[in-house]
């Protein structure tokens, strides 16, 4: 078992030479009580549901609420006419993400990685990384395991909880988890992973939880969406050798402190932030009627 970053790399390193899934599947079975195959059953189920909402949630269809849906179409559109200014792989995780957080707003089926508003990122870098890397269905499930890994730690010593720690709790770990999966897919090793994870997280410090009506769909949508490039980009720049100077387990515990100090309004209340201005409570007013 291990409680933080620094002895998750450790670990990683020491017993199974540097490989995090493995290390997460040997964690998982002495946490659970679970035997091996049961693990890896169970993220089968989790990998085909991902892979699903991607493709489920590119519609035109809205939300009941009717504010989210069609912009991943939209996204889609653009990209095919050849004319974008980012690179593929960023908009094609865009877009997924996107994808993902509309069909959840549908009510559709995704698997909460690590909740359900911030569910778009995995499945989002994953699916690029399927694509660009063409990852066997062992180095998918190691994919997740390896997020999970990192998601365990930042549970354990933050928060996933945007009604505790804001949305940097949320999508933040969300996008870091996937950076740190990112790394090890491409090659990198856990401490590499590990520093994506300090850079993701570095940069969403402070995002506070503002959803409009209440309800996991303005901004989370796009919030998503620019989580999953920022793994990307922070993935990248882990495997150029990039440091951070602040160790990982430091930015988390930093994560945590801001959470804390964030006042009530900034975390899920829709108290603040975008649900209060004169558009979001207007909004509120016609999907609630009061």
């Amino acid at each position: 078992m291990f409680y933080s970053i620094s002895e998750l790399v450790n670990q990683a390193d020491e017993k199974f030479s540097g490989n995090i899934a493995e290390l997460m599947i040997e964690t998982e079975i002495e946490l659970s009580g679970r035997s091996r195959q049961e693990i890896i059953s169970i993220m089968k189920r989790n990998l085909e549901i991902m892979k699903s909402s991607v493709v489920s949630g590119l519609t035109t269809g809205k939300s009941i609420s009717g504010l989210t849906g069609g912009d991943a179409l939209k996204l889609n559109h653009y990209m095919t006419n050849g004319k974008t200014l980012s690179e593929k792989s960023v908009l094609t995780a865009v877009r997924n993400a996107m994808a993902v957080n509309e069909l959840n707003a549908k009510m559709g089926l995704v698997c909460a990685t690590p909740t359900a508003g911030s569910a778009g990122c995995l499945p989002a870098v994953l699916s690029t990384a399927i694509e660009k890397l063409e990852l066997s269905e062992k180095e998918q499930l190691d994919f997740l395991f390896t997020a999970g890994a990192f998601g365990l730690v930042i549970g354990n010593n933050a928060s996933i909880s945007g009604a505790e720690g804001g949305c940097q709790a949320e999508v933040g770990s969300a996008a870091a988890m996937s950076a740190a999966a990112l790394v090890k897919a491409a090659g990198g090793t856990a401490f590499q992973a590990s520093q994506a994870v300090a850079f993701v997280i570095k940069n969403m410090l402070g995002l506070i939880c503002d959803p409009v009506a209440g309800l996991v769909e303005v901004p989370c949508v796009k919030r998503n969406a620019l989580g999953a490039s920022f793994a990307l980009v922070a993935a990248d720049m882990a495997l150029a050798g990039i440091k951070s100077q602040i160790p990982t387990d430091e930015v988390i515990d930093a994560m945590y402190q801001v959470g804390s100090s964030l006042p009530t309004a900034f975390r899920e209340t829709a108290e603040g932030g975008l649900a209060a201005t004169p558009t979001g409570k207007q909004l509120s007013k016609e999907i609630f009627g009061k």
